[in-house]
């Protein structure tokens, strides 16, 4: 009897394990089982499922079934105006903010120190960071760097301010993602599964049979999995929302773009200022070029010298080889034209001796 009842105990848990799991996950309800910081955030919803928002916000298909206006009525409900609505949106809310900052400066080794201090005095840290020092064979070479930063949610404002202070800011997109709901539904299947954790370990202590011990240690030990790797997941979450991540490009420039609109007799000035500084620096770059390369032009220049010189001396050895051959053709021919002449000569010889 005392091995059929364990059975059935560990049966029994094995099914409202599954149903309470099920019903963590298909139902945003469960928030009253979430930590207390939640809590507060959880009032701002309606029923627990809807933001007071224009935005829908799901996770693993769970999606929002309150409409915007019955979200800010419950929220007017409980705060009792609707001038409160905003304060009660910021409680305890879970947001990733990231922002894409693209900066240029013409100081540009004191802008990289006055970050490196900025984001130190401000309790963050430089994640990654990629330096191209501009160098090249000629020319003029600029130097940019692209830094990925790490700072506290609550001191991002302060630290863009103090960039902004010190540069000119081309670019700024900032993005921020609500991940609340997605927060307390991982918290409750946290909950849940500590539980299952808890009467899995009671019911190992009551197990008298083999076949309950290895049934229940095959669950434990996909429960554990779960849970720690839910406890990752949450970790990683906490640290996305403690720390707003900044990707922060600096480019090195000879003169800063100008942020306002220009009249069209400034666009035309910096137009023709730009123009003659690119043909001043244009004819600057040709001449450190040329004296760069000036070895490499010589080398060239001997070559090519050279083989012009290799080319005349074949084309005149050529004509002199051809004259040669002209020359004797016109001696043979004249050989030939003196024996015909003596020839004729004996002849006529003959001829008057026979006369």
């Amino acid at each position: 009897m005392k091995k059929r009842k364990v059975s059935l105990k560990v049966l029994s848990l094995m099914i409202v394990s599954g149903l309470l799991l099920t019903g963590c996950g298909g139902s945003s309800k469960s928030y009253d089982t979430a930590s207390g910081a939640m809590e507060t955030a959880a009032s701002a919803y309606d029923g627990g499922n809807g933001y007071l928002s224009d935005d829908i916000y799901s996770y693993n298909g769970y999606k929002s079934e309150t409409t915007q206006t019955e979200a800010e009525e419950a929220a007017v409900e409980e705060s009792g105006s609707t001038a409160q609505t905003p304060e009660v949106q910021d409680i305890g809310r879970k947001l990733i903010r990231n922002v894409n900052l693209e900066v240029e400066t013409e100081t540009f080794d004191e802008l990289l120190l006055t970050v490196e201090e900025k984001t130190e005095r401000l309790s963050g840290y430089i994640e990654q960071s990629y330096t191209y020092n501009g160098s090249s064979y000629y020319g003029r070479g600029t130097r940019n760097a692209s830094l990925t930063i790490r700072i506290p949610a609550e001191n991002l404002s302060a630290f863009l301010s103090s960039i902004a202070e010190v540069s000119n800011v081309i670019s700024r997109n900032e993005n921020v993602t609500d991940v609340t709901l997605q927060y307390v539904d991982m918290e409750s299947h946290k909950e849940a599964l500590v539980t299952e954790q808890d009467r899995l370990l009671e019911l190992m202590e009551q197990a008298e049979t083999v076949e309950d011990i290895i049934t229940i240690e095959s669950r434990l030990s996909e429960v554990r999995y779960q849970l720690e790797s839910m406890e990752s997941q949450l970790r990683t979450m906490d640290n996305q929302v403690s720390y707003s991540t900044v990707y922060l490009y600096i480019d090195e420039v000879e003169k800063l773009t100008p942020v306002e609109e220009q009249s069209t007799w400034e666009k035309i000035s910096t137009g023709f200022v730009n123009s003659l500084c690119g043909v001043g620096n244009g004819l600057a770059d040709f001449v450190i070029g040329f004296i760069i390369n000036l070895p490499y032009l010589i080398l060239w220049g001997l070559i090519l010298a050279a083989v012009i010189l290799a080319i005349r001396a074949f084309v005149r050895g050529r004509e002199k080889r051809k004259q040669k051959r002209l020359e004797k053709q016109q001696k043979k021919a004249e050989k030939k034209q003196e024996k015909a002449e003596k020839k004729r000569e004996k002849q006529e010889s003959r001829q008057d001796e026979q006369k």
